[in-house]
């Protein structure tokens, strides 16, 4: 039985436009910061780049670039790559350097709509400038920088140095400045190629500036380092005159192009060529039909601010047409060696899926495009059919340092990622994808788990010697999520088996039925066979209730629910208490859900914009996996939303007394839009 009851009424509406949500304030799709002190920043990407950009003016950190990989180390395993930064600029005024110890009125604005961040400030009494980077949608290996230039008093001369620069750990093969011609047209570029540490990938990145109305400055090219040179102007802006042009660059690598050279220069070339307005109009449209999958709360603005961040943050580090997943930190940095985990399936992929299914379908192909390895490693470890690395780059091989038991033993990725596929043709009823691409991944993982599991004498089955989701247990036997998800994607494989016609082994339907659980003495079920109260990572035997629904009898899910969250440990992900909420409100406990719900984001947001880090004490951002956990319990807590065989429904909504209402726009296959109110 429910434990508490919220008096709500549903409106569903299907093919909802997107002008459902243009009526919110700004502030709601804006973050407005003025204090640098403590900066934590927040990443712009379409995709392939991921920039970091700084408090400094004119500063990116670094660019992040989606599924390239080095080597960490002479002995160590695979690590995502730094690209080399064509995003910087340097700028003086009067002769005196624009930085932070000149500058004043310090401002920041990350527009989540537009996908954009401007920074202004004045500079002494003399100018005010504002810039804005894009990290464009519509070409997701080129960003720009768009500046404007205004004079506070009287005449100015500005000065503006466009900067390349390679990480200390390349080789740097080529720095040059080059200005190509045909039929007398100018194209200066500045560029730089390099060697990543140990040699595996070429990068090249290119830049120029962009200028306004036929203007061609003169352009002086200066080398300040073996990794960094510089191209500049110098223009002269009168008073009352609002000078405007741009810094745009793209970089490319040898993991995406045969001559990334040359494709970095013709990226630029068509910025220059094609002017920049087209490139942003563009951006901005990509933008706009991504945000007709929307979460639209009234009443608790800080709410809906942090709800819109997090789905930001998904759609930009992911695209439909990439065939690649998403690492935990997403484009932000290179933690966790920006290799994919289970953190993509089992926690990022369900908004996304409820949203826009194609960019779900692109993450799946990252695993259907990689099965090969996976039946390879199957073999290499004497089981039949597909075993996912738990640490998967480019090349789909285990990619975990092998110090970490989790690479050899965390074998529940592998139904993780069968759920997945189960779950696409669930909302999208797509048969023909089923029978090319999902069933064949699905029949692969469940002869794994076949080959996997052991037979007791007892008639039970068990899944021994592996590490759950709850990490802090190495080596047990029977963990509960382990076996729930493999006891899940047998179950799916029997049934996609049946939608195509096909029979299924015999074993499948077996092994799943008779897979051993553990319960103590008072009922709740045990992590694992040895559990004996201690403290947890995260949520393990609650995952069985959400999103497995494996456990579905209310007293169990509560008993099971009181008994692991006082036990999850303080330094554990943020994520577990994601999983806790949308149980509590799937139990009709609304304020229990909503302290829940705010309990897997709030203590991690880092200063000034409310980046998400993985744990309360950490630093490390942007979580990527924490994001989708949040959003999961919005979703599919209080908007009450469920994959089933019959797409995605809503039961029972359970409303947070703190929120008025709760609009789902763009939702599944048909775009529904789904609204929560108060009578």
């Amino acid at each position: 039985m429910k434990a508490i009851k919220l008096s709500v009424f549903l409106l569903i509406v299907v093919n909802c436009c997107f002008g459902q949500g243009n009526g919110q304030s700004p502030s709601s799709w804006e973050i407005n910061v003025s204090d640098p002190r403590n900066y934590v920043g927040l990443a712009l990407s379409g995709g392939r780049l991921g920039l970091m950009p700084s408090e400094i003016p004119f500063r990116v950190n670094s660019i992040v670039l989606n599924n390239v990989y080095d080597k960490e180390s002479e002995l160590g395993v695979s690590k995502i790559l730094t690209g080399i930064n064509f995003a910087n600029l340097a700028m003086t005024i009067d002769g005196e350097t624009v930085d932070s110890a000149s500058v004043s009125h310090w401002r920041q604005t990350l527009n989540m709509k537009e996908a954009w961040l401007e920074t202004s400030f004045l500079f002494r009494d003399k100018a005010e400038i504002t810039y804005r980077i894009y990290a464009l949608r519509n070409m997701p290996y080129a960003a720009v920088m768009d500046i404007d230039v205004k004079p506070l008093k009287g005449r100015i001369m500005m000065t503006a140095s466009g900067i390349i620069s390679a990480p200390p750990a390349y080789t740097v093969k080529n720095a040059t400045f080059r200005i190509l011609k045909d039929n007398e047209i100018a194209m200066p570029l500045l560029q730089t190629t390099a060697m990543s540490p140990f040699g595996r990938h070429l990068i090249a990145g290119t830049a120029s500036f962009l200028f306004n109305g036929g203007e061609s400055p003169v352009l002086e090219h200066r080398e300040i380092s073996g990794t960094e040179h510089r191209l500049s102007f110098q223009r002269e802006i009168a008073p009352g005159e609002r000078y405007n042009f741009a810094w745009a660059g793209a970089v490319c690598t040898t993991q995406d192009f045969s001559d990334p050279q040359n494709e970095s220069e013709r990226m630029v070339i068509c910025l220059l060529r094609d002017n920049k307005e087209k490139a942003i109009k563009e951006h901005k449209k990509l933008w706009a039909e991504l945000w007709q999958g929307d979460i639209i709360v009234e009443g608790n603005p800080a709410d809906q601010q942090d709800i819109r961040l997090a789905l930001y943050h998904l759609y930009a580090f992911s695209r439909p047409d990439a065939g690649l997943s998403i690492p935990p930190m997403g484009l932000s940095s290179t933690i966790y060696n920006g290799h994919i985990f289970w953190d993509t399936e089992l926690w990022m992929f369900p908004p996304l899926l409820a949203f826009h299914p194609e960019i779900a379908a692109s993450l799946l192909n990252y695993r259907y495009n990689r099965l090969d390895k996976a039946r390879s490693k199957a073999r290499n470890y004497g089981y039949k059919g597909a075993m996912f690395p738990w640490e998967s780059d480019d090349t789909g091989e285990e990619a975990t340092p092998s110090w970490a038991l989790t690479g050899t033993f965390e074998h529940h990725i592998t139904a993780d990622v069968g759920i997945a596929f189960w779950n696409y043709y669930r909302v999208t009823g797509d048969k023909e994808w089923l029978k090319e691409t999902g069933y064949p991944v699905m029949k692969e993982i469940a002869d794994f788990w076949v080959s996997r599991a052991e037979k007791n004498p007892d008639g039970s089955w068990s899944v021994n010697n592996v590490v759950g989701a709850d990490e802090f247990a190495p080596n047990v036997d029977d963990n509960a999520f382990t076996n729930g998800s493999a006891k899940a994607i047998l179950r799916y494989a029997v049934q996609a088996a049946s939608v195509l016609g096909i029979a299924s082994p015999a074993e499948w339907k077996e092994v799943s039925g008779n897979l051993r659980f553990n319960y103590m003495k008072n009922g709740v079920m045990m992590e694992h066979s040895r559990y004996n109260g201690e403290i947890i990572k995260q949520a393990d035997v609650n995952l069985l209730a959400y999103p497995l629904e494996i456990v579905t009898d209310p007293d169990s899910i509560l008993r099971d629910l009181r008994y692991y969250e006082p036990r999850i440990a303080a330094e554990g992900p943020a994520m577990g208490y994601s999983i806790l909420s949308v149980l509590s409100s799937r139990m009709g406990d609304a304020d229990r859900a909503y302290e829940l719900f705010r309990k897997s984001f709030y203590p991690n947001k880092r200063q000034p914009f409310g980046a998400l880090a993985e744990a309360a004490q950490f630093n490390n951002t942007y979580f990527a996996t924490g994001a989708g956990g949040m959003l999961q319990a919005v979703l599919f807590g209080f908007a009450g939303l469920h994959i089933t065989d019959h797409g995605i429904i809503q039961k029972e909504p359970c409303l947070p007394r703190q929120w008025k209402s709760l609009t789902l726009t763009g939702v599944g296959k048909d775009k529904a839009t789904f609204t929560v109110t108060r009578k």
